[in-house]
């Protein structure tokens, strides 16, 4: 089978791989579609380098696919998968940029025949970010600032209109992406280019910062800009996929304010998978308008060319599947 490697820093191939046995407690998917996200970046380009080369596969972690085989010993498992079944089929060693992927039975999330299989895809990572909005603070009449407006900032404006915050205020550096924000919850956009930032969000927000900024971005800039657009007391989360292991800090500001922060990930050890499948189910009953942020699709044939325009952000690009039919 065809499968993609990063061979070096910033290079990936297409590679010949023998297509993945069965094993105790796994299933065979072959793969249907898969979307990309900011963390395929970071491995591509930004992992150490005794990284590279990577294991075959990578990269690629938001796939939904079709139940070709099943262990034996563990089909009709408590009767939520079988072979034949069309699932969601979470891969968070992100080697799923293959025809075939061998995966844990218990990772693999059955949806309804009526969603379309580039939106269910992206319950993926709508799952992670309900997961992650579980663990703010009570946002009922508070101001909250999203840095970033790719899909993740997008869905954070989803879950933050649902956790009933008063004001959902969008940044991002690329306009083009802020005409999405509205759809999906956000109350008012700000173009965070050449121009004051916190003051800029004051003119926002009564002349207070916000009182819970998430940094959806991962980049070392946006890092450092929660801190400082975020109010005395306050909230942060970071939620972007870092792309460097260690950065310049503002200790002394985020000292100062007294603020409290946190990242979030594990959405993969959550029992049950219980916000990934909420998100399939919000997909599913058309609760969110997840098709406008499908942007660009492209055939594996072209993932390398996918890659690139998702790192450069250029054309528009906001959410990118490839369609592995």
């Amino acid at each position: 089978m065809k499968a993609v490697q990063i061979i070096a820093r910033g290079q990936c191939a297409f590679v010949e791989t023998p297509k993945p046995s069965l094993q105790p407690g796994t299933a065979i998917v072959k793969a249907r579609r898969l979307a990309l996200c900011g963390s395929d970046i970071r491995h591509i380009h930004y992992l150490p380098d005794d990284r590279y080369p990577s294991p075959i596969g990578e990269t690629g972690h938001e796939m939904v696919g079709i139940v070709e085989a099943i262990d034996p010993a563990s089909d009709g498992d408590g009767g939520s998968v079988k072979a034949g079944d069309t699932v969601l089929c979470l891969a968070p060693d992100h080697r799923a940029m293959q025809e075939y992927y061998r995966a844990p039975i218990d990772r693999l999330l059955p949806f309804p025949a009526s969603a379309p299989l580039e939106q269910a895809v992206q319950a993926q990572q709508f799952g992670t970010v309900l997961f992650a909005a579980k663990h703010l603070p009570d946002l009922r009449g508070k101001t909250v600032a999203v840095i970033g407006q790719g899909s993740a900032g997008l869905w954070f404006n989803f879950a933050l209109q649902q956790r009933k915050a008063a004001k959902i205020i969008a940044l991002d550096l690329k306009a083009y992406r802020l005409a999405y924000s509205q759809r999906f919850g956000a109350t008012d956009t700000l173009h965070n280019v050449d121009i004051p930032i916190a003051d800029a969000l004051r003119d926002l927000n009564g002349g207070e910062l916000p009182d819970v900024v998430i940094e959806a971005a991962g980049e070392a800039a946006a890092i450092r800009l929660a801190i400082e657009v975020v109010r005395e007391n306050g909230f942060i989360l970071n939620f972007g996929v870092p792309r460097f292991e260690t950065m310049d800090f503002p200790i002394f500001d985020f000292f100062w304010k007294s603020l409290t922060a946190r990242s979030n990930v594990g959405t993969i050890k959550e029992p049950n998978h219980a916000s990934t499948r909420q998100a399939l189910q919000l997909i599913s009953d058309g609760a969110v308008p997840v098709a406008d942020m499908i942007t660009h699709t492209f055939k594996f044939a072209d993932v390398l060319e996918a890659y690139q325009l998702h790192r450069i952000q250029d054309e528009g690009a906001v959410k990118i599947v490839i369609d592995m039919e």
